[in-house]
């Protein structure tokens, strides 16, 4: 509540302080036209007055103008691709209205500001053309109107076309101009205005500070539209908070007929409070002009802050910081469109920090001056991109020309902003190098206040696995030593707790983040479709609601999304400690906290598009592995048996703007009625910024007798920052007596016994069992996007079952279930007769299938249990494996077992490759 009051302030604080020329806001009704067939110009549609009424700002979607939606709801294409706009148009729009020029307005400069639209817009005056267009996808349009308006009324159109002018992007992916995020909008939103301009007007003011002098420089041009004139420039900073002045500055100019550049150095004295999201102190410098009776002023918001880097370390003001962010791709689900007030930017910024994170990647787009404003207020480090994702970077003179002047307007609308600490220049750019090192060096040139890195990520042979030579901090998702995001490995490697990347960062020259990790898909959400109640439609939500209805699976919806969501989520955990335990590495990208609704309909966040939660888990339990300081802890892995002893070191990450010191970290090994094994309390040394490894481990031995379920906390004490992991422990020793019990892993075999009236445990071998690949991790991304992958989200079971007494497990995958899920093949049991599935596998929203690798049945006189994860192998290295088989034995064992649905026998052949096994194994052979 403090902070989101501490924004508010800020806000009103600079929205107050902003002194402007004379302004005339054209917010309201304008008269309207959609051009469809582009006849507009050569038919004078700006002399017309159009029938239809649109309000600006605002869009047509908004407005409810285009073609009306008739696709019905579905899992096919296009409605799986992403959300569906209600009415969709894509060309020119004319927007027309009457101005009304004041008379004080005679002989003033006039210019016309058009916060943000898409692409392309002309302006015509009393039916007269305004030469020249503009072009932009994140910055103003501008027009000089100065020759065309006098006091009195006049006529304004604005033609504005919203077809794509330069091809930046793969299949219109970039989030800049795309239908996968935000949408390809017309209209015209954010400050709809025109501003009247004295003789002496003040133009692109820029501040850079130098915290090491203490002092700033301040640039910017004085537009002088008289004869030469003497006056005073005098500049005056303000703490912007408690509006205290701290410094000031005077001198005399000489003020030329056009362009007068400005450049002074101001000292900002020794109480100045550098800029950071622990302490995000703001400033505001205002310039004022004075010739005579002429007057100008210029107001600027700025943060005295500095990033740097020293080799592999980014510094802030001097001090290492690592980045905890996630990926923002202009997704706001009921506009279509960003928002353009800070309004809408405080629930980005307040959850983001709410989860523990400090940083926002913006994927080839620029946010609007509303989010810089907030980031600003919250100490928020931002990184910005051109709106270009694309594989043929450099073809095209007219698009790299394009390329330069989008940049050029970044840095002049956006430099002054202390949260715009990183510039890429796109997003997994290929295949031109030599083009964007030429535009790299240009942008660095331009403005020293921000890092710069030639792209985010690339898969260009000879590219991506190390820094570009001009590279102030590298993105990646592997080195040419290897790989640095769980993605690539968490799947193919057992579960360990001691990974780190630091072998794939060695040798590393300038700060490394990782790029995109995560991308676990997450079940629809489907009580999410009642929030869609602006201009796009969930047609793929209600299509997966459709389906699981007609396929009598709607009541599974709830226990899929918390399912699959609880395995994304320790996924998330384990790759963000990974990347925090690495020295080398500066930090990490998500993909993402919150859903991405396009490429397929990519739901992998823990939060839904409207940054709400999912309820999968909370912002609490998250921020333990992503806080400013975080308790670690290394273990070899998750699976132990009772005659070993669990041995741990613990780290802390500090990564506030202090040394800590004085503090102690206590530490507890309970089981899950909250005993505890043993417990302890470590001594820290000082806690430098950085990584700091602790001089005692854990160290506790687990001689316990039943199977169980461990949780080590790690608490440093007297302060909010905690975390804790689970490890499970087996009995080394056990004895698994089948009784009457028929296992076997031949199919004839099982049929046999299963005549004879007996109870089979039926284990195949997997390898040759009728089904899906066994993966451990779930769907990447989408299963739209990329369909040629497994497409399973994870296990539901019911952990109270009687067939898990004896295997410790909650409803979901964890981290002990890994060798039996890889070692598996999951069943598609709707081609099956009905079974009762005890481990149930989650099924992607693209298939909806009923899917098992558990499950049991009555089979004529018998009772089966088939189990497609391999129980039988290699139990010294798989005590898992062993336990699973010995609960299973004993609930088979049990009146329990008393399976409710039946099929016939042959049934049987169908859930093995070529219908029978050749596999005579006899039970006795079987341990």
């Amino acid at each position: 509540m403090k902070q989101l009051l501490f924004v508010c302030i800020s806000l009103m604080i600079f929205s107050s302080c902003r002194e402007r020329s004379s302004e005339l806001s054209l917010a309201g009704e304008w008269q309207f036209a959609l051009d469809s067939t582009d006849v507009g110009v050569t038919e004078k549609w700006f002399e017309h007055s159009f029938t239809d009424k649109i309000e600006l700002p605002g869009t047509t979607d908004e407005a409810g103008y285009g073609t009306p939606n008739s696709l019905p709801p579905s899992v096919g294409k296009p409605q799986i691709l992403h959300l569906t706009r209600r009415n969709s148009y894509v060309g020119p729009a004319w927007y027309s209205r009457e101005i009304t020029i004041p008379s004080d307005w005679k002989d003033k400069s006039i210019e016309l500001k058009l916060e943000r639209v898409i692409w392309q817009t002309k302006v015509w005056i009393d039916g007269q053309s305004v030469p020249g267009t503009c072009e932009s996808l994140i910055s103003p349009h501008r027009f000089d109107l100065t020759d065309y308006l006098t006091p009195g009324k006049h006529k304004l159109a604005i033609r504005v076309d919203n077809r794509k002018q330069h091809d930046i992007s793969v299949n219109d992916m970039a989030h800049a101009y795309t239908n996968e995020t935000q949408i390809m909008w017309n209209g015209i939103i954010g400050e709809i205005s025109l501003t009247a301009k004295e003789a002496l007007s003040i133009d692109n003011l820029q501040v850079y500070p130098d915290i090491t002098r203490k002092q700033i420089r301040i640039q910017g041009k004085v537009f002088n539209a008289g004869e030469r004139i003497e006056g005073m420039l005098s500049a005056k900073v303000e703490n912007s908070t408690s509006r205290l002045q701290i410094a000031s500055f005077e001198q005399q100019m000489d003020f030329q007929p056009g362009e007068n550049l400005v450049n002074i150095t101001c000292p900002m004295g020794d109480s100045i409070e550098v800029w950071s999201e622990f302490n995000p102190t703001l400033y505001t410098m205002d310039l004022k002009v004075e010739a005579g009776s002429q007057k100008a002023k210029g107001s600027v918001r700025f943060g005295m802050r500095e990033f740097s880097r020293n080799q592999s370390d980014l510094l802030l003001n001097g001090k290492k910081v690592f980045l905890r962010g996630t990926l923002e791709c202009c997704i706001f689900p009921l506009t279509g469109r960003p928002p353009m007030e800070p309004e809408g930017w405080k629930k980005v910024f307040l959850t983001a920090r709410e989860w523990g994170l400090n940083h926002l990647r913006f994927h080839s787009w620029c946010p609007p001056e509303a989010a810089f404003q907030v980031a600003d207020s919250l100490g928020f480090y931002l990184q910005v991109e051109l709106p270009l994702w694309s594989l043929k970077v450099g073809e095209e003179a007219r698009t790299n020309k394009f390329l330069y002047a989008e940049a050029d307007r970044i840095l002049s609308e956006y430099g002054n902003h202390p949260s715009f600490c990183f510039f890429s220049l796109g997003n997994e750019l290929q295949p031109d190098f030599d083009f964007l090192t030429g535009l790299l060096k240009h942008v660095k040139s331009q403005d020293p206040r921000h890092l710069y890195t030639t792209t985010s990520f690339t898969f260009e042979g000879g590219h991506g696995d190390w820094p570009e030579p001009d590279d102030d901090f590298f993105i990646t998702q592997w080195t040419k030593k290897g790989w640095v995001r769980g993605q690539g490995v968490f799947d193919t490697q057992s579960p360990s707790f001691d990974k780190d990347y630091v072998a794939s960062v060695e040798g590393m020259t300038v700060p490394l983040i990782t790029h995109e990790i995560g991308q676990y898909s997450v079940f629809p959400n489907l009580k999410e479709i009642d929030k869609y109640t602006g201009v796009l439609d969930p047609l793929n939500f209600k299509g997966v609601r459709q389906e699981l209805e007609q396929k009598g699976l709607l009541d599974k919806a709830g226990d899929y999304l918390k399912a699959s969501g609880y395995l994304a989520s320790i996924l998330y955990k384990e790759e963000i400690e990974r990347a925090m335990k690495t020295a080398g590495c500066s930090g990490f990208q998500l993909l993402d906290l919150h859903d991405f609704p396009g490429q397929g309909t990519a739901l992998v966040g823990l939060l839904d598009a409207f940054w709400d939660s999912k309820g999968v888990t909370d912002a609490e339990t998250f921020r333990q592995a992503c806080a400013p300081v975080t308790p670690l802890a290394r273990f070899p892995k998750a699976v132990y048996t009772n005659d070993e002893t669990f041995t741990a070191s613990v780290e802390i990450a500090n990564f506030t703007d202090r040394e800590l010191s004085g503090q102690s970290l206590s530490w507890v090994l309970k089981d899950e009625a909250g005993k505890e094994m043993n417990q302890g309390k470590i001594a820290c040394p000082p806690l430098s910024i950085g990584l700091n490894k602790l001089p005692v481990a854990i160290s506790c031995p687990l001689n316990r007798k039943e199977a169980g379920r461990l949780t080590l906390s790690l608490s440093l004490e007297d302060t909010p920052y905690r975390n804790e992991w689970s490890v499970w422990v087996y009995p080394a020793e056990l004895t698994t007596e089948k009784g009457e019990i028929i296992v076997t892993r031949d199919q004839r075999e099982a049929q046999k016994a299963l005549a004879d009236g007996k109870k089979v445990l039926y284990n195949p071998d997997y390898k040759k069992v009728e089904g899906l690949e066994g993966k451990f991790v779930p769907v990447f991304w989408s299963p739209v996007h990329f369909p040629k992958q497994a497409g399973s989200m994870g296990i539901l079971c019911d952990a109270t079952h009687p067939a898990f007494r004896h295997f410790p497990t909650g409803n979901y995958t964890d981290w002990q279930w890994w060798s039996l899920l890889k070692q598996s093949r999951t069943v598609v049991t709707d081609s099956l007769p009905a079974v009762t599935p005890l481990v149930e596998v989650v099924d992607n929203f693209a298939n909806n299938r009923r899917l098992s690798n558990l499950f049991e049945v009555k089979v004529g006189a018998g009772k089966l249990l088939f189990c497609s994860m391999d129980l039988l192998s290699d139990w010294k290295q798989r005590p898992e494996a062993r336990q699973l088989y010995f609960s299973l034995l004993e609930y088979m064992k049990s009146n329990a077992f008393n399976p409710s649905n039946t099929m016939e026998s042959g049934v049987l052949s169908r859930l093995l490759m070529g219908g029978t096994s050749a596999e005579t194994s006899k039970p006795e052979d079987i341990y």
